[in-house]
Order: C-alpha cells, then sequence, then structure tokens
C-alpha cells in the first residue's frame, strides 16, 4: 500500500518542471524549488491582466518601485469588486441588511405581539393590535345582517354569519377567528360548515360563538358521583411506596399528597382536562366549538347572551333547552362558564373532527 501512495504523489516525467508565468511568482517559486527536491510541484500562475488607460496603473507602478515585490504580490489578492474582506461589520448593517433581531422585541404581556420598542412603526402596529385583541376589532355595519334577537339583551346585537354570505362578512369572521386562536390556538376553530355568532357593541366585535350541526354526544359524569376520597378529613395520606434496589443499596419512594379530598381531585381534573364521559351516546343537534370574549369585556355577560342567540336560532322553529347544547372539550374556565349557565356540572361533550 505504501509503495502505491508513494507512487501516486510522484510527478511524471512531463510535469516535472516549474512552470512560471510572470517575474514576480519566478522570485517566490524558485527559492521554493531549492528548497523542496523531493516531490516537485508544478505551480502555473498567471498575472490578472489590468485595464489599459486606468488611474491604478500608475498607482500599482510606484507602489512597485516604493514597496518592492511582495507588496505588488498582495495587491493582486484584492477581489474585484474592491471590498476588504477581514474587515469587522457593524451592528447597524446587519440590522440593515437582515433585519430585526429577535432579542430585541419585545413581548406585550396582555395580547402577546412581539414588537420592537422605541420604533415608531412597530410601536403603532402594536397599539392597533392591542385595542382590537382587549376592546374587540372595529365594526362599522352591513347592509344585510342577521340580527338574532335575545330578549335578556338590553345594548348592543348579535348577528349571525353562514357559509355563503357576501365576502366581507366572511373576512371579519377571518380576522376574528384570528383574535381567537390567541388564547384557544390555531387551525380547528373554524370551518365551512360553522354558524359564527358575533356579538357587536360601541362599534366593535366584543364577542363571537363558533357553532356546528352534530349527530351525538356524550353526557359527562358529575364531579360529585365519582370516587370519594378515604381522607374525608384533608390530611395528607400516603399511597403504596416503591422499593428501588441498586446493588446493596435500597431507596424507599413515597408519594405524599397534602389534600386528598372531593375539591382537591376536582381542581386536579380541571388542570389536567381529565373529563369522564359515559360510554352510550346520545342524539343531539348543535355543537358548540368555540367561544371567545375579549378580555375587558369578560364580566358583561356576553358569553350568556351568545348562547341564548344560539338557543333560539340553530334550529329553526324550535328553541333548545340549556341542556341540549353540547360543548368541545371545554378549559377549566369553559366548564365553570358552563356550570353556571346550565346550572349544574352534568353537561353534553363531543369530540371535534
Amino acid at each position: 500500500m505504501q509503495s502505491k501512495i508513494s507512487s501516486f504523489f510522484k510527478p511524471s516525467p512531463a510535469t516535472a518542471k516549474i512552470k512560471v508565468a510572470s517575474p514576480i511568482s519566478a522570485i517566490i517559486f524558485a527559492n521554493e524549488a531549492e528548497i523542496c527536491e523531493d516531490p516537485e510541484i508544478t505551480v502555473t500562475y498567471k498575472r490578472r491582466a489590468r485595464n489599459p488607460g486606468s488611474e491604478s496603473d500608475a498607482d500599482s507602478a510606484g507602489a512597485t518601485n516604493r514597496l518592492g515585490e511582495v507588496d505588488m504580490v498582495a495587491k493582486l489578492e484584492v477581489p474585484k469588486s474592491g471590498k476588504v474582506l477581514n474587515k469587522k461589520r457593524k451592528y447597524a448593517q446587519f440590522y440593515l441588511e437582515l433585519g430585526q433581531s429577535d432579542f430585541l422585541l419585545h413581548a406585550c404581556t396582555i395580547c402577546g405581539f412581539k414588537y420592537a420598542k422605541g420604533d415608531e412603526g412597530d410601536e403603532k402596529v402594536h397599539k392597533t393590535f392591542h385595542k382590537n385583541y382587549t376592546h374587540g376589532i372595529q365594526f362599522k355595519g352591513w347592509r344585510n345582517e342577521r340580527v338574532i334577537y335575545v330578549p335578556s339583551l338590553d345594548t348592543g346585537r348579535v348577528i349571525i354569519v353562514l357559509s355563503d354570505d357576501p365576502p366581507a362578512q366572511r373576512s371579519k369572521v377571518q380576522d376574528v377567528v384570528k383574535m381567537m386562536e390567541m388564547d384557544l390556538g390555531d387551525g380547528w376553530i373554524f370551518h365551512q360548515h360553522c354558524k359564527v355568532y358575533l356579538f357587536v357593541s360601541s362599534g366593535r366585535v366584543t364577542g363571537c360563538l363558533v357553532a356546528e350541526p352534530i349527530e351525538k354526544a356524550y353526557r359527562i359524569v358529575s364531579s360529585s358521583t365519582g370516587k370519594k376520597s378515604q381522607d374525608q378529613n384533608g390530611k395528607g395520606g400516603r399511597e403504596n411506596s416503591v422499593v428501588l434496589q441498586f446493588g446493596e443499596v435500597s431507596f424507599q419512594r413515597e408519594i405524599v399528597r397534602k389534600n386528598n379530598s372531593a375539591k382537591g381531585k376536582e381542581m386536579c381534573d380541571s388542570v389536567t382536562g381529565e373529563i369522564l364521559c359515559e360510554k352510550e351516546a346520545v342524539p343531539a343537534s348543535c355543537g358548540i366549538r368555540a367561544i371567545w370574549v375579549t378580555p375587558s369585556n369578560r364580566r358583561k355577560h356576553i358569553a350568556s347572551h351568545l348562547l341564548d342567540a344560539v338557543r333560539g336560532s340553530f334550529c329553526n322553529g324550535r328553541i333548545l333547552n340549556c341542556t341540549d347544547l353540547a360543548f368541545s372539550q371545554p378549559t377549566s374556565a369553559g366548564r365553570a362558564l358552563i356550570s353556571n349557565y346550565i346550572g349544574g356540572n352534568a353537561f353534553l361533550l363531543y369530540t371535534t373532527s
């Protein structure tokens, strides 16, 4: 193997001579040829042609006479663009070329919008978005509005938008859905078979409810009918211990819960999102897919007004009861809203597709 490697790097007789295309390279490579006799290296160098009549010719000639041949070789290495490659670039140049850096952005604690503090354009955009998120999206009204009559509603109105409505109405629905996705997550709230209920007050859309037709739902098991805790006094209880053996050393692990009462179990269920449902499905017609109200209007019973509008208008010619409404998987805040609206903990639940 060593013989093959040596024969590979050994130059052929045809290329044993040093080819030089300029006197400058002849000085450099002649010294290298004297030092490295075996193996000989063939080097070909060609000087770049200069533009005739340019001012750089005179400067280059003067530099050759004053500084010598080494400076002329260094001058030939300057790229055609004329830029100095080893110069340190300032951050302002990167800012202009690459845009605003992420570590300089400030995230609003209320609306979650990221913007650059001190920048006039970003401050203006954030102010507009923040107002739309907290107080509602601006709404001037439409010519043909489907206003739903709600007996319990004193101020404001509820408008229903369907899939066959004009593009202006569907576009407004898309803007509201984008706001809802800030809190509820994106990609699942709206589809073409949904009916959208908009709550309009003071020239702004302050609430939205998305409903869809369904066929079946499941009734959840009330939290009061769940398994009772062994310790009703609220004292800490210990579960079965687990022993871990490492050679001759054993570790005993015990899980201690501070509160095993029924109230503590109910709070745990609201955090983990676990909901127990009955195995047999019941027929249902209206599914509440999502409800959203602007943060500054969440204590004005807007969600209850929207639910009243759905009960009276979703099924033509029939008013639904509170217990006939089915809900998608609610959060802890959603479960509290549903319990207050229907007056109990047992309600219908369905899975969104």
